[in-house]
């Protein structure tokens, strides 16, 4: 993985929460975190929005958030905690963060 993409504001509430999806590539990392894990609500116009990620791209959120929100997610995210989200962000070779 090259670059791993923050996304921590809700698509819920703000149209540009997930701008930044257009800028990720097939070797990429996507990590919702927060609010951000709104775009794995099925059905929902963000769902769809990560359904055009790139092959190869990974997708994680992080599961206490998911769970917070008791989202049931359909699309493949792998979740994680918060160490892994520290080893994932050294295994990347750069880190951005679109909050």
């Amino acid at each position: 993985m090259t670059t791993l993409h923050l996304f921590s504001r809700s698509p819920l509430t703000e149209a540009d929460a997930l701008e930044g999806l257009t800028w990720v590539r097939g070797e990429d990392a996507v990590l919702l975190s927060g609010g951000a894990v709104e775009a794995l609500r099925p059905g929902s116009a963000a769902a769809r929005l990560l359904e055009q990620l790139p092959a190869g791209a990974a997708l994680y959120a992080l599961a206490e958030d998911v769970q917070a929100r008791r989202l049931q997610p359909e699309r493949m995210v792998t979740l994680i905690d918060y160490p892994s989200f520290v080893d994932l962000s050294v295994t990347c070779a750069k880190v951005i963060s679109w909050t």
